[in-house]
């Protein structure tokens, strides 16, 4: 089995048990507590998910750049539960980054909203980088964002690969972002 299929299959069973859950600050603390950056789910998926951007199978497509790829590993299945599978990769490094209010360069990805939420592992591959979510920065660990939310996606402090899981498949870039 080739590292994208091991980290379909390691996928399935956390689907399965996130199914019915709704995305939002409380099942981000749920998922950061049982599926935090020590749990063997987060090992895995973390490892895996390294690979595939090695391996030139996950966030090989360019979105603005070189710092800033991603790709649909796995569209909506029944094996998912409807949930499709996706890998971005952001670099705060990147030449268009600009200052946050900590004096941190940040990057700044595609305003988007997500109609179901959104569940996403948040994997860093230089100490100290981390991902904005809607409930701040995080480093290894997960995010949530709530069915209806909008954001831009931010990194700070280097490289970040995010490994998200979308209900049913749904990602919107149909909006127009805040001035």
């Amino acid at each position: 089995m080739g590292s994208r299929d091991e980290l379909i299959q390691c996928s399935i069973p956390f689907l399965r048990e996130v199914k019915d859950m709704t995305p939002g600050a409380e099942m981000e603390r749920w998922l950061n507590q049982k599926y935090g950056e020590g749990s063997q789910l987060y090992q895995d998926l973390a490892r895996l998910i390294k690979r595939g951007v090695e391996e030139g199978w996950a966030a090989n497509q360019e979105v603005d750049g070189p710092n800033y790829r991603r790709s649909r590993i796995l569209e909506p299945m029944p094996e998912t539960f409807q949930f499709s599978i996706t890998a971005v990769y952001m670099n705060s490094t990147d030449p268009r980054r600009f200052k946050d209010e900590d004096d941190h360069d940040v990057f700044r990805g595609q305003y988007h909203g997500h109609p179901y939420g959104e569940l996403n592992l948040v994997v860093p591959l230089d100490k100290g980088a981390e991902l904005r979510g809607l409930q701040g920065w995080q480093g290894p660990g997960w995010t949530a964002p709530d069915p209806g939310s909008r954001h831009y996606p931010e990194v700070r402090g280097g490289a970040v690969i995010a490994l998200f899981y979308l209900p049913a498949g749904r990602i919107s870039y149909d909006f127009t972002a805040p001035s």
